[in-house]
């Protein structure tokens, strides 16, 4: 091979290799200006985390990369969409705030490994229950309904709804709260408005527990409506 086609053949190839180095560079570019989603996984984490802090038991918290590639951010924001379980599976939004505006959704998993109560043997309907109907069990509490109870001392004198196998897992929605204010008895009214508390006496016109409303009549026959404490009082705002 002469001098001169040397010559010429290293022309080409090194305008080939300008050429290649042209189009890998574009890309290099477009990949600086994504976000890196591992940094987005993590915020989210730690997020979750701050929010789990006061639950019982281990806490384990996974989150989902994101899919869609996303323009790089230097201030983000997490928050949980309305109605989103505070353990179990659950969704967890991340917004950009600057440079760039953008929102996404997350598919995250908490497990809490904790105990709950459960019960010791089957019981029947209408149970008041007592420390010899309780056992405890430890499992993951995502994966129970939310309403799962974790502390025991939260079900003196409550009673069973339904029959309840033994080793069932103690729910609110399984358990009716001890009666505060009984249908016929006196009540004692409290009423409070703007700048005035006032006490009174009525008779209850149904059962009710803590915290349900109830109707009370008043000496003057008249009806009023108000909020069941403990005592065998209602409260009344006006």
């Amino acid at each position: 091979m002469t001098l001169k086609r040397i010559r010429a053949l290293a022309s080409r190839l090194g305008t080939g290799l300008a050429f290649i180095a042209g189009l890998a560079l574009p890309t290099v570019v477009i990949a600086a200006d994504r976000q890196d989603p591992g940094a987005i996984q993590t915020y989210a984490g730690q997020f979750l985390k701050k929010q789990t802090a006061s639950l019982p038991g281990k806490v384990t918290i996974e989150v989902a990369a994101p899919r869609a590639a996303l323009p790089v951010c230097s201030v983000f924001d997490a928050f949980q969409p309305t109605g989103s379980r505070g353990m179990g599976k659950t969704t967890v939004g991340v917004r950009c705030l600057a440079p760039s505006r953008w929102t996404v959704y997350l598919a995250a998993q908490i497990r809490v490994i904790g105990s709950y109560v459960v019960t010791r043997e089957a019981l029947p309907a209408n149970h008041v229950l007592g420390a010899a109907d309780l056992a405890w069990r430890e499992g993951d509490l995502g994966s129970l309904p939310v309403d799962v109870i974790t502390n025991a001392d939260d079900l003196k004198g409550y009673r069973t709804v339904s029959g309840l196998a033994a080793g069932a897992p103690l729910r609110h929605a399984l358990l009716r709260a001890p009666l505060v204010v009984q249908q016929g008895q006196t009540a004692r009214l409290v009423l409070n408005g703007p700048g005035f508390s006032i006490q009174s006496e009525g008779q209850a016109l149904a059962n009710a527990s803590r915290g349900d409303r109830v109707r009370v009549k008043t000496p003057s026959g008249g009806v009023v409506s108000g909020v069941a404490q403990d005592g065998q009082q209602v409260m009344v705002v006006f």
